[in-house]
């Protein structure tokens, strides 16, 4: 099972990644209760700040530092990088947490892995089961019975109906909407707006509505 902030709160958090997803996975982390923040990123030292909060480090420092902390989580949008940083970690014995924001509604009877993130108005539903290192950004919807596999990304305000199946790092764009039942390979791109209707193969883009594979666009 994953270690979710309520387990500690006022142990030391190290967050990986300093774009502006980390920004809301800090204000995240804060709104949980977690009192003590240090981010990290392989820009560091040229970048030193990202909105309120302090870069101190890159991946090799906070791997020396690891001890140091309660909870690591890596935040990184882009779902290959984050995938390898949180098997570097891992392999690392790095303490990695899941992330609910207190406005997001996690229903008791859905399953989430290990350095997950839920940003504020997350709606899951009983059923779920949610891979390690999936991102359910703002706003967004899973309903019952889904399946998603491990570092999925679900943008914002992206509904997904029920017993829907998503594939090991693949991406629903901003907006989009899955029919029920659907299953969706591993590494797709669905395309923000876009509604899906049909299931799809692997490492493919799908854009428009209803959703079509985009030609040339494979992983």
């Amino acid at each position: 099972m994953p270690r979710f902030l309520g387990d500690a709160p006022t142990n030391k958090l190290a967050i990986l990644g300093a774009g502006g997803h980390a920004k809301v996975v800090a204000d995240t982390a804060e709104c949980s209760g977690w009192k003590n923040i240090e981010i990290f990123d392989d820009s560091w030292p040229s970048v030193c700040l990202t909105g309120d909060w302090s870069v101190v480090g890159d991946t090799q420092v906070l791997l020396s530092r690891l001890q140091e902390f309660s909870g690591v989580v890596v935040a990184i949008g882009n779902n290959e990088v984050r995938t390898a940083k949180i098997e570097l970690l891992i392999r690392h014995g790095g303490p990695l947490v899941t992330l609910i924001h207190p406005s997001a509604t996690i229903s008791r009877y859905a399953k989430l892995g290990a350095g997950v993130v839920a940003f504020a108005g997350v709606v899951v539903n009983a059923g779920v089961t949610i891979g390690d290192g999936a991102i359910l950004n703002t706003g967004c919807s899973i309903d019952h019975d889904c399946i998603l596999d491990d570092c999925v990304h679900v943008s914002p305000g992206a509904r997904i109906a029920g017993a829907v199946r998503i594939g090991r790092l693949s991406w629903v764009g901003i907006g989009a909407s899955v029919r029920q039942t659907i299953n969706i390979g591993a590494h797709v791109t669905v395309g923000a707006g876009a509604a899906v209707v049909n299931d799809i193969a692997d490492g493919v883009t799908v854009v428009g509505v209803p959703a079509k594979v985009l030609p040339g666009h494979k992983f």
